[in-house]
């Protein structure tokens, strides 16, 4: 099945990219619930789902079925900044009341009792799940979130160079195996939804999603903004436990730690995360980062709150050269 959305002229000025720590929150639940159908993710479901035994998550649970067909808008309303954090989503979730019962209604099948008593009165039920959401988020979500913030903002990065290189074409070519872009109309293979959808004239919002692998995801009726949200690159690596040693040439040249900073930039990173991964001051991370930006071998790029480093081509080439040298 094939869900084919038409660009205007009008729809490519309006496309844009955001990160949803909430829209996260609400795809990991179908990991925890069946890991063996998301293998990239399993590692960090055998990880949280012990920690999920003292927390109420019920209706949040219900909201979101195994196998999943829909999920009710309100639950992840798309973001409507590009890099909001969890408390503003949530903001908006108790203010969709309005939108709850129409919503639920489109769902097939039967209700939960906890759903029906979402139905009944959206307003206390929406408290309920965010205070659900927030439980969830503490326990399993918030201690992996820098890194996957950090990935998540690598790939937007990533996109944003592709668009610079080749335009929306080029950065829409390889977004995700299930998704093709060809004479103005991107294709998005799906296990439930097929036919035509318009984009209203409101462009398309791209969110970069780590739990929705290995599927996409898509929202398309009114009153939502039209979304997609797609699998980024490098899932894998964010369970991995790495150990990297930079060259011992480079290190004699650039010192050991700056070195050591230059390896763990093998994606965009927050001084807070290099800090992490290197057991270094977040202000002994900033003054090598000052140094390696004066020498052209960093870069920094804003994105939203946060400032993420990035190797430039210069370090890259370098790091490169020493590497084929270290093995020849």
């Amino acid at each position: 099945m094939t869900l084919d959305l038409a660009f205007t002229a009008h729809d490519i000025a309006n496309l844009r990219f955001a990160i949803s720590p909430l829209g996260e929150v609400v795809a990991s639940v179908r990991v925890v619930k069946d890991p063996s159908a998301h293998p990239l993710l399993r590692p960090w479901a055998e990880q949280v789902r012990r920690r999920l035994r003292d927390v109420d998550w019920r209706l949040l649970s219900d909201l979101v079925p195994v196998p999943t067909t829909v999920i009710a808008g309100f639950t992840c309303t798309p973001p409507s900044t590009s890099m909001p954090d969890l408390e503003l989503e949530l903001a908006t979730m108790r203010g969709a009341a309005a939108r709850v019962r129409s919503d639920l209604d489109e769902i097939p099948g039967p209700r939960t009792k906890r759903v029906q008593a979402l139905h009944d009165d959206p307003e206390k039920g929406l408290e309920r799940l965010a205070v659900e959401v927030e439980n969830y988020w503490q326990a399993v979500m918030a201690p992996f979130w820098p890194r996957i913030r950090s990935l998540l903002e690598g790939e937007i990065l990533y996109r944003a160079k592709l668009l610079a290189e080749g335009g929306a074409q080029r950065m829409l070519a390889d977004l995700d195996d299930a998704i093709t872009w060809e004479d103005g109309i991107l294709r998005v293979r799906h296990r439930h939804v097929s036919g035509a959808r318009p984009l209203r004239g409101l462009g398309l919002l791209l969110v970069p999603c780590v739990f929705v692998s290995p599927r996409v995801a898509s929202v398309t009726t009114p009153p939502y903004q039209p979304t997609v949200r797609y699998a980024p690159r490098g899932i894998a690596t964010l369970w991995e436990r790495r150990e990297l040693e930079p060259p011992e040439a480079l290190a004699a040249v650039l010192g050991r730690t700056r070195a050591q900073l230059l390896a763990e930039l093998d994606r965009p990173a927050s001084t807070r995360e290099l800090a992490h991964r290197a057991g270094l001051s977040e202000p002994g991370v900033n003054q090598h980062l000052t140094a390696l930006r004066r020498a052209g071998l960093c870069s920094a790029h804003r994105t939203g709150r946060y400032v993420l480093y990035a190797r430039t081509a210069i370090a890259e080439a370098l790091l490169e050269s020493h590497l084929h040298g270290a093995r020849g």
